[in-house]
């Protein structure tokens, strides 16, 4: 084998040339000799392949992962900024009893798309038979409904013109479901604050007329919220000629702080206004830290994939002593022995890193099907919408993030040849060719 070597390396090169430059075809052809599998170093090939398959399954991983975490959190944000304002406006110095003009001038500040007035209650509804739920009704415009896109553009079954006519309520698929109704079927809301009476308050126990069925995707949603129109809301729940808040809905949500004075001027009254994060924000926090924990474990695997080239290396070099002895007795410097071993490792990083990109790449652009292959096979539902809130799994890769997982396992790849590299070119080649 050592003969071998010699006479690859002369045909290769002629001695001394092999350091007349940095990475020469000298040092790639050796590198890549060393790569390819021999019969006595099956078990350095294995751990060679181990490390690759180790690297290529921790960065795919993590790839997968981050951009399932960043989907769920894209369609988190979506659903819920697409069913409720991005800032809502309360009032601190009496009823909203002027909620029109207010809204009106809310939309005319620059930023703002749409401002709704709602009026909101817990109330129990009741469809065929004794099947029974709790529902928040939300009391809004027929105007503005029809501009939640979320809403408008997610009616499964109906129509609005019934609610636009104020003789109808909009409710959610799985509530419909539930329930056994259908459109056109009644469902009986049934709210504790009622009319006062000598005995006391007596519940308000009213029949409505189901106009449309929505499915905005989000399990949470499409269970419990009842739309029903501005005026008929304020009488159901004794709020005659008032609203509870002025819901704003804005082209920028991240940029809504700058809003709050503008708002507060258009507004000319003592208001609060609390933004999208404030009411979601330890949703959003707990989000964020579960990604950033799911990001430290998962690096683990490339960082033990990254260790076992270490080994690998480490073994060949001390398989390899005599093949370095004649590299160095022909003319090889240290240096060339160094990269030839760290270009020996890198390449095992860089396969790998490319496998897991590509790997992880198709899994994320075919992620539901193969979550419903899986849910298939095992029977089971995956991913229960009852638990994620979301009825598809959603995969959104982020360049950046993609970016960094890259640079991460190519990092940890190239330090893990270094230390090898360094011991075989500090290998003395008298003390090599002497015990052989």
């Amino acid at each position: 084998m050592a003969a071998a070597t010699e006479e690859q390396a002369k045909a290769a090169a002629p001695a001394g040339a092999s350091s007349s430059r940095p990475f020469s075809a000298f040092e790639r052809m050796v590198a890549w000799r060393y790569l390819r599998s021999r019969r006595k170093e099956a078990f350095i090939s294995v751990i060679a392949g181990f490390s690759f398959t180790g690297i290529m399954l921790g960065v795919a991983t993590l790839i997968i992962v981050m951009a399932v975490m960043n989907g769920f959190r894209t369609e988190l944000i979506s659903r819920i900024l697409g069913m409720n304002g991005h800032v809502i406006v309360q009032p601190l110095d009496g009823p909203l009893t002027d909620y029109a003009d207010l809204a009106a001038r809310f939309s005319a500040v620059p930023g703002v798309t749409m401002a709704i007035p709602t009026v909101e209650g817990q109330v129990l509804a009741q469809g065929i038979g004794d099947a029974s739920t709790g529902a928040l009704v939300r009391g809004v415009r027929a105007d503005d409904l029809s501009k939640m896109k979320s809403i408008s553009e997610h009616i499964v079954s109906g129509d609005l013109v019934g609610f636009a006519s104020g003789s109808g309520i909009a409710i959610g698929s799985r509530m419909a479901d539930q329930l056994g109704v259908t459109v056109g079927g009644t469902v009986t809301l049934t709210s504790p604050n009622g009319d006062v009476t000598p005995l006391g308050m007596n519940p308000r126990i009213k029949a409505y007329t189901i106009s449309a069925i929505f499915e905005v995707g989000m399990s949470e949603y499409d269970a419990t919220i009842i739309f029903m129109p501005l005026e008929e809301a304020q009488l159901y729940f004794n709020a005659d000629g008032l609203v509870q808040s002025i819901e704003l809905f804005v082209e920028h949500p991240d940029s809504v702080d700058d809003l709050r004075q503008p708002l507060e001027e258009a507004a000319g009254r003592q208001v609060f206004i609390t933004d999208w994060r404030d009411r979601n924000k330890t949703f959003f926090s707990a989000l964020s830290v579960e990604r950033n924990v799911m990001f430290m474990i998962l690096t683990l695997i490339v960082l033990v994939a990254a260790l076992n080239i270490v080994s690998g290396l480490i073994m060949l070099v001390k398989d390899k002593g005599s093949d370095i002895a004649i590299l160095r007795t022909m003319g090889a410097t240290s240096g060339a022995v160094m990269r030839i071993f760290f270009m020996t490792g890198a390449a095992i990083g860089v396969a790998g890193t490319v496998a897991g990109v590509a790997l992880g790449v198709i899994v994320c652009l075919n992620i539901e099907s193969i979550r419903q292959f899986f849910s298939w096979l095992s029977g089971a539902t995956l991913f229960d919408p009852e638990l994620y809130f979301l009825s598809q799994l959603p995969a959104d890769m982020n360049v950046d993030e993609t970016i960094a997982v890259i640079v991460m396992a190519l990092a940890l790849s190239f330090l893990a040849t270094i230390f090898p590299a360094w011991r075989a070119s500090r290998l003395d080649p008298v003390q090599a060719l002497r015990y052989e």
